[in-house]
């Protein structure tokens, strides 16, 4: 079998929607792309900057998030490793209507994006590949905002809690990648009212507290709340 020119250790460029393309145009790929490095609170994309590559997460967590009316940050989603992070935007528009923040140590691939628009034209199933990807991102950030959404206070500080411990960590104790105020961003409500429920959570015995440790020590409750909040 034909080796590719991948530095990743782990290359997911062959499953996450090139799996339809020719070894050449995955050489082509695998060749150019560059791994860029972030740090914790480095933007990787700004809102209004021209879309220029395609890049994906390879590690780490980012941010995605909009100026609102009163030019403040509004978060929309969070994104985790092999998310398209610029799939949004990139054939809807020029420029980039969100910005992409590292909430942690991250490293995206970027991949140019006239070879991926040029493979789209030529090859169909390829084409596909890229709108089901599409529409399963935009599907998630959407149903995820209508989730939270429907909730009272605490049910939605239990959602995002356990967003964090089974969709990002897969486990029950981990460390919050943002801040009371970021949390308050998302789920539309004030940080005063975060905190105050964070505490409820720990003098319930649901949660255990440290600074920005969590540990779930009642999953069930927590899930109960989520599920009825």
């Amino acid at each position: 079998m034909k080796k590719h020119n991948c530095s990743c250790e782990q290359c997911q460029l062959k499953s996450l929607f090139f799996s339809h393309v020719t070894e050449e145009f995955l050489d082509t790929i695998c060749t150019n792309k560059q791994e860029k490095n972030y740090e914790k609170g480095e933007i990787i994309i700004s809102e209004g900057d021209p879309i220029l590559d395609f890049i994906y997460l390879k590690s780490g967590l980012v941010k995605l998030s909009r100026k609102n009316g009163e030019e403040k940050d509004q978060i929309i989603s969070f994104a985790k490793p092999f998310d398209f992070v610029s799939l949004l935007s990139v054939f809807s528009s020029d420029t980039y209507n969100y910005s992409v923040t590292a909430i942690e140590e991250s490293v995206t691939c970027v991949l140019d994006l006239q070879e991926v628009k040029d493979m789209a034209q030529k090859n169909g199933q390829f084409a596909l590949d890229m709108m089901n990807r599409i529409s399963s991102a935009t599907d998630r950030i959407i149903l995820d905002n209508m989730e939270i959404k429907k909730k009272h206070l605490r049910g939605r500080i239990a959602y995002i809690l356990l967003y964090f411990s089974k969709t990002i960590y897969h486990d029950n104790d981990f460390a919050l990648p943002v801040s009371r105020r970021e949390i308050a961003e998302y789920i539309g409500m004030t940080t005063e009212n975060v905190i105050r429920t964070l505490s409820e959570f720990r003098k319930d015995k649901i949660l255990k507290i440290y600074g920005k440790e969590i540990e779930i020590i009642d999953m069930k409750r927590l899930e109960d709340i989520s599920t009825h909040g």
